[in-house]
């Protein structure tokens, strides 16, 4: 069982790196990828856990970015796996973005705030030293006050965008983020392309300009995709000679998602390790 999109702490995940690793070791999963937001630092942690737990560990990362068509934007996300974490132009990128997720959060748990008992001390009390601040935190600091029940519900009310309470954030183009990394080498898969549950999705010509960039795969088997996008995007996927993943998404008690749910055939695993930078630990 290849499980090759979870998250951590060291994001917007509730369980530590190396809770993660247990959690996954225990459910049956023989190979997992942490892939954090926009940061690498929960892979020492997860490393010693793996081997701790005897699984395999692909390092990696989600890589907030923006595609842009004529017209309009829509924020997409790329785990990078088996990248050089210290490469100075990926490594730029994510940082901007990071600083720019905690402005953003600042600014909007300041609006809230006008109509809502909640402070950036309630939501840094969500997070751990170094964490990706992101919406989630700011949703778990909503449920800590009794605002909401849940994510789901703060997701759904108050932090989607549209409402006065949203703020965006920088995020690189995506076709110069696939290229950062490849140059950091690193192998690039389009997380979840199909959610449209999410907000808007691109259109294949997106997909194909990613793939002439240096995109790997597609992750196809995701909990937010229809059996019609899956069928659509392992098409693409076909006639652009891309990799198919499949993956949980997992984020502990953050998200209904559950511990491989949906997994990566050995075959796509092997075939991301052969273009990777750094080994997959087993």
């Amino acid at each position: 069982m290849i499980d090759l999109h979870t998250h951590s702490t060291a994001s917007d995940g509730t369980d530590s790196p190396a809770r993660l690793v247990e959690v996954a070791a225990r459910a049956g999963i023989t190979t997992l990828a942490i892939t954090d937001h926009d940061t690498t630092s929960g892979w020492p942690e997860a490393a010693e856990s793996a081997g701790r737990f005897q699984i395999g560990l692909v390092r990696g990362a989600e890589i907030s970015a923006i595609a842009r068509t004529p017209g309009w934007g829509t924020g997409v996300h790329l785990l990078a796996y088996l990248h050089d974490p210290t490469h100075p132009d990926l490594l730029a990128e994510t940082e901007r973005t990071r600083d720019d997720r905690t402005s953003r959060a600042r600014r909007m748990v300041d609006l809230l705030g006008q109509d809502y008992p909640i402070t950036w001390d309630d939501l840094l009390a969500q997070t751990k030293s170094g964490t990706t601040i992101g919406r989630p935190h700011i949703a778990d600091a909503l449920v800590a006050a009794g605002v909401v029940q849940d994510r789901d519900e703060a997701f759904a009310t108050m932090l989607r965008p549209g409402t006065r309470y949203y703020v965006g954030h920088y995020a690189p183009d995506a076709v110069a983020a696939v290229q950062a990394v490849r140059a950091a080498g690193g192998v690039p898969v389009f997380a979840h392309p199909g959610a449209d549950a999410r907000g808007r999705v691109v259109p294949d010509s997106t997909i194909e300009e990613l793939a002439a960039a240096g995109l790997a795969g597609l992750e196809v088997d995701h909990r937010d995709h229809t059996p019609d996008a899956r069928r659509r995007l392992r098409d693409i996927a076909g006639s652009l000679d891309l990799l198919v993943t499949g993956s949980s998404d997992f984020h502990g008690a953050g998200k209904r998602n559950l511990i491989g749910e949906n997994t990566t055939e050995p075959e796509v695993l092997e075939a991301i390790a052969e273009q990777g930078a750094l080994e997959v630990l087993r």
